[in-house]
């Protein structure tokens, strides 16, 4: 049996196993063991060693550091700090509610990095007080698992960890990179926000008019965790630490701010630390066997033979950008991020290099397509997150949701096409 044939055989394998709902960690080793049987030049004890290689990484050790501290913001009434800073700044705006709900995602993914623990705690914390103020319940879930997506973009999120050691990219690049995508998709869904809720008679939340000495004072209960973003950057910047390292004074920095706040015992730190643990081991997981579903990629030589072909029939880097996008749309909306990240950036990243493509653009753009496909259907991880705990029809969701895939395609055209937007502070900072 030749090799492409082998391949095809574990490649069909992966699609019918994810759509079976077998976990995706199962599938990925699943379809990897189907190739190690039927190939007779390699042993299958080499699946246990690519497994271990592939993390055996000192940039992904800075995964279980910023999921720590992300866990442990949640257990130091961090949240409702900066919720409440929040609530202030868009008093006067129409759709308040609304408006905060996006506005504590672009904070928050400064600190937690990751969108399910954003949406989890979001869907709990805002969306029944969304309902109580008038909102409908498919409109609040859908701004609740829409504006998760910009965490995982704003610094530090744990995809760009992932994709800078995978693609042999600065990490601390990436992080900064994350800043204008995010920003660009939390204006303009704000911006869409108004609209809608102007349409529908939401109201602005609160008192008419901003009161200074209120927002004085929900700004300095905020100030402390609002600065972990700019401890990370600026420390990776100036040379004083790696991304890596950032993430252990992450940890230090939100058990700090526990003592202080006085909401962190000694029952909330086992909890967190139980809850870091299970959540780390669940993405390094993924990550350990999508590493040897790559490794098989690479033996095979598919990176290159794909360049080959992409660049023999493919005009220009636009043109390939555009197909990229499409196929990354719909793999998002069958297989989870993290997943498709490991077993495609080894794919991709060679290609949109031989066409050109800046390799920062090409991360955020790859990330952003992850997290549109998080809230797509069939299998959007964001959207099951959220309907399963406010209780919303799916097809309530989707018809809810449809203005906010419209506004994510439209800024990922932008990204696409216009390079300032992921390239600018770069550029300014480095």
């Amino acid at each position: 049996m030749s090799s492409g044939t082998i391949i095809g055989f574990s490649c069909i394998a992966l699609l019918i196993l994810l759509f079976l709902k077998v976990p995706v960690y199962g599938a990925i080793l699943g379809s990897t063991i189907i190739y190690f049987v039927l190939q007779p030049d390699v042993t299958i004890y080499l699946i246990i060693q690519r497994m271990i290689a592939g993390i055996e990484s000192i940039p992904l050790l800075a995964v279980p550091f910023f999921i720590a501290a992300g866990v442990f913001m949640n257990y130091t009434g961090v949240t409702k700090r900066i919720m409440d800073f929040c609530t202030v700044l868009t008093c006067k705006l129409p759709g308040g509610l609304a408006q905060v709900n996006v506005l504590l995602s672009t904070m928050m993914g400064g600190l937690s990095g990751s969108s399910l623990a954003d949406a989890a705690m979001e869907a709990k914390m805002l969306e029944p007080e969304m309902e109580r103020h008038g909102y409908s319940k498919p409109f609040s879930s859908a701004v609740t698992a829409f504006s998760s997506i910009i965490t995982p973009l704003i610094p530090p999120g744990i995809a760009a960890i992932l994709y800078g050691s995978i693609a042999n990219l600065s990490i601390g690049k990436l992080f900064i990179a994350g800043i204008g995508p995010g920003l660009l998709l939390c204006t303009s869904m704000m911006l869409l926000c108004g609209i809608i809720s102007k349409k529908r008679g939401y109201q602005a939340y609160g008192q008419a008019r901003m009161d200074r000495k209120e927002l004085g004072t929900k700004f300095r209960h905020a100030i402390l965790p609002l600065c972990l973003p700019v401890i990370i950057i600026g420390g990776i910047r100036l040379g004083i630490c790696t991304p890596t390292e950032a993430g252990s004074i992450a940890v230090v920095y939100s058990i700090i701010l526990g003592v202080l706040y006085r909401e962190l015992g000694w029952g909330e730190l086992k909890k967190g630390l139980r809850e870091s643990v299970l959540t780390t081991a669940s993405v390094l997981i993924i990550v350990s066997a999508a590493s040897a579903f790559s490794w098989i990629l690479t033996r095979e030589q598919i990176p290159q033979k794909l360049t080959a072909l992409m660049t023999t029939y493919i005009g220009g880097k636009y043109a390939f950008l555009v197909i990229v996008n499409v196929f990354l749309l719909f793999v998002g909306m069958f297989i989870e991020g993290n997943a498709a990240l490991i077993v495609l950036v080894p794919l991709l990243h060679p290609m949109a290099v031989a066409f050109g493509v800046d390799p920062i653009q090409f991360a955020l753009i790859f990330n952003f397509n992850m997290a549109i496909g998080a809230v797509t259907p069939p299998m959007g991880t964001l959207m099951f997150t959220v309907c399963g705990i406010t209780k919303c029809k799916m097809k309530d969701f989707i018809v809810a949701g449809l203005p906010f895939y419209a506004l994510a395609l439209g800024c990922l055209a932008l990204l696409t096409f216009v390079p300032v937007f992921t390239l600018g502070i770069v550029n300014l900072v480095f």
